[in-house]
């Protein structure tokens, strides 16, 4: 990505969260900040997943997924999922979570709120596939503001680049 593009997408401000799959007793997480809601009726919303992610061929083939609101309080979920040691496959082992009750995605404990998602249709856009979702349940957890792009030290806009912060000046 040309380096104004990349500064480019570093403005757009977007929420924090970790989605969330499992498949043969496997869950895993990853941080996602491309979510968006696209309907009111039915209650729709698209999150972007990256085409070469763990995360992404587990949806593909269950067409489920949990989707966690980070808050401000659990800005070290975020830092855990940007690290070197969520890079793995069984990377929610060292976070508390239960299975949602209906579609059994794993749900983060110490959030503001988790949703289990039911993949409606996708679409491939680049190296991202864009899943439109409709929410099963929902569990309401910590009363918080939710993180935002503008809380971090530094932003996803891609692949593998996370510019730090003092570069978005």
């Amino acid at each position: 990505m040309e380096p104004y593009i990349a500064r480019a997408f570093a403005s757009l401000t977007t929420g924090i969260y970790v989605l969330t799959v499992t498949e043969g007793g496997h869950p895993h997480g990853m941080s996602s900040s491309w979510v968006i809601p696209v309907s009111a009726q039915p209650p729709l919303f698209a999150v972007a997943v990256d085409c070469h992610h763990l995360s992404h061929a587990v949806i593909e083939r269950t067409g489920v997924f949990g989707l966690n609101v980070i808050s401000s309080r659990c800005r070290t979920l975020e830092d855990y999922f940007n690290s070197p040691r969520a890079r793995r496959a069984d990377n929610l082992d060292e976070i508390p979570h239960e299975p949602s009750p209906e579609l059994h995605v794993p749900w983060l404990k110490d959030v503001m709120v988790s949703i289990e998602a039911k993949v409606e249709n996708s679409y491939l856009a680049g190296d991202h596939t864009i899943f439109i979702a409709s929410p099963v349940g929902a569990k309401i957890g910590q009363n918080d503001q939710p993180l935002t792009s503008l809380d971090l030290d530094y932003i996803y806009v891609g692949g593998d680049q996370v510019i730090p912060r003092t570069h978005r000046e």
